[in-house]
């Protein structure tokens, strides 16, 4: 197992992320239509628009969308890029980030529109399911419960409540698992 020594504030990609995260939030709250217009993930405009699979992953609804999302990521993000490194969490990251647009794109009504951060952020976790299951979290900073748990109720709760993107968080726990059970060989392997 590898643990990075601790780095400046500036210098950490989890703080980068959800620094930009906070940043474009106050923007779309100045210029809604733009923003989402222009950074959102609309299905019939991604050939136009190629980049929005990438931009869609930093905008959200609002507050409590990007307070989850990136409380989520603070907490999984920081021990994943412990025992993996910085590179290997980005690209667990913007992996399932990618994945999640393209599955939406694919699954989705095409005039539908995707922002946030959940397929990364479902990548993460599902990266750590796969290399922890049965590490101890305390769900809603109370009960404790097993990792895989925690993560399976709420892939399930919050992937099929109408109007929520399922497509990304289904994409995102895809290439988490596959990637965490990759380093988990790797982990085992190297002991």
């Amino acid at each position: 197992m590898r643990y990075r020594s601790s780095q400046a504030l500036s210098q950490n990609p989890i703080v980068i992320i959800i620094l930009l995260n906070f940043l474009l939030l106050i923007t779309t709250y100045v210029a809604r239509e733009f923003i989402i217009g222009n950074l959102g993930l609309w299905p019939i405009f991604v050939l136009k628009q190629p980049w929005t699979i990438l931009t869609s992953m930093f905008l959200h609804v609002g507050f409590w969308h990007l307070f989850g999302n990136m409380l989520t990521l603070f907490f999984f993000g920081s021990y994943l890029s412990r025992l993996v490194g910085d590179n290997k969490f980005l690209i667990v990251y913007f992996g399932g980030g990618i994945l999640g647009s393209i599955l939406f794109i694919l699954l989705a009504p095409p005039l539908s529109v995707a922002i946030g951060a959940s397929g990364a952020v479902y990548a993460v976790a599902g990266a750590l399911v796969m290399m922890r299951p049965n590490l101890r979290v305390l769900l809603y900073f109370i009960v404790p419960m097993p990792l895989w748990v925690v993560i399976a109720l709420f892939f399930v709760v919050f992937s099929f409540i109408p109007g929520v993107a399922w497509q990304a968080h289904l994409g995102g726990l895809i290439v988490g698992l596959t990637a965490g059970y990759f380093f988990r060989r790797r982990e085992r392997y190297q002991r």
